[in-house]
């Protein structure tokens, strides 16, 4: 009888054990998500935050054509209406540049990485201009299909507002999925056209282009043409080094930030965030991201520190 009495009582304590255990693991435990191009510059950023906080559970969940149905943390590559700011806080973190590029066996990609592209090519090429007069345009003889995303992303909103239109307004065949998605839909086809992020253009080991893509050069001191030394896109770390140096032409730049609730916020994912702050910089240039620049990032460190999350 005192034997199961025991038994009973080492069973309660180990199932409250047990209890306690699974609270603080919900208690640290942050999901992630959002836009798929950050993943890996973010799991580099969790892995090394979990070196120093070993109780944390950060995890991503991948986004697929929705967000999962409960988040903490939301990473975003272009800027929330003002209704969506209403309820979450927002912290920018770094940039990223989009790069126009062309299946390298195309016709298109021999003649365009040789005279590069200036605006109006750009506009003529991606874009559906009802404004555009006709008679100012090239005549362009040479094959091309331009492949973009079919979601809203903010890859082609930020691609499509530098150049003064709609995601809608760009033209092609539209790929469901990711980024990462349209590029190996354009590595099949030799005629193909798109634009996307240094991350997914070069490979982050050898910081070379990715086998079967040319990235095209542009016009970047808008002169109208594409002079040798706009044509420095062989190595990731020269691209992110020129892109940084100075304001460009007809690069598109934009932020990518980070977002948690105003209310009701997970502390371990504020913590998580602070932590990026203070240590996420050096990892952006390896994963093919711009750093912010330095007054804007002082800002934003200043901002989430005092930030009042509860």
């Amino acid at each position: 009888m005192k034997s199961s009495k025991v038994f009973s009582i080492i069973f309660v304590l180990f199932f409250l054990g047990q209890i306690v255990i699974a609270q603080d693991a919900a208690k640290n435990k942050v999901v992630i998500t959002g836009v798929r191009f950050a993943y890996p510059l973010v799991e580099k950023w969790i892995k090394q935050y979990q070196q120093t906080n070993p109780s944390s559970q950060i995890i991503i969940e991948a986004r697929t054509t929705t967000d999962p149905s409960q988040y903490d943390v939301l990473i975003e590559a272009y800027e929330p209406e003002a209704s969506v700011k209403e309820s979450r806080e927002y912290v920018y973190i770094a940039r990223y540049a989009l790069l126009p590029f062309a299946n390298a066996s195309s016709a298109f990609a021999k003649n365009y990485s040789d005279k590069g592209l200036t605006t109006e090519l750009i506009k003529q090429f991606y874009f559906n201009d009802i404004y555009a007069d006709k008679k100012n345009e090239k005549k362009v003889e040479i094959p091309y299909t331009i492949y973009t995303r079919l979601q809203k992303a903010g890859a082609p909103v930020t691609f499509a507002r530098y150049f003064g239109f709609e995601q809608a307004n760009i033209k092609g065949k539209a790929i469901a999925g990711a980024d990462e998605h349209l590029v190996k839909a354009l590595l099949k086809d030799s005629t193909g056209v798109s634009y996307s992020t240094p991350g997914l253009l070069f490979n982050l080991q050898t910081r070379k282009p990715i086998d079967g893509i040319t990235v095209l050069p542009v016009d970047i001191d808008g002169n109208k043409r594409v002079s040798a030394d706009e044509k420095f896109y062989d190595n990731l770390d020269i691209v992110l080094q020129k892109l940084e140096a100075a304001e460009l032409k007809n690069v598109p730049i934009e932020y990518i930030h980070l977002s948690v609730l105003k209310n009701n916020t997970n502390p371990e994912a504020v913590k998580f965030l602070k932590w990026v702050f203070e240590h996420g910089q050096d990892n952006l240039h390896e994963f093919g991201f711009l750093k912010p620049d330095a007054k804007r990032f002082q800002q934003e460190k200043d901002h989430l520190q005092q930030l009042g999350l509860n």
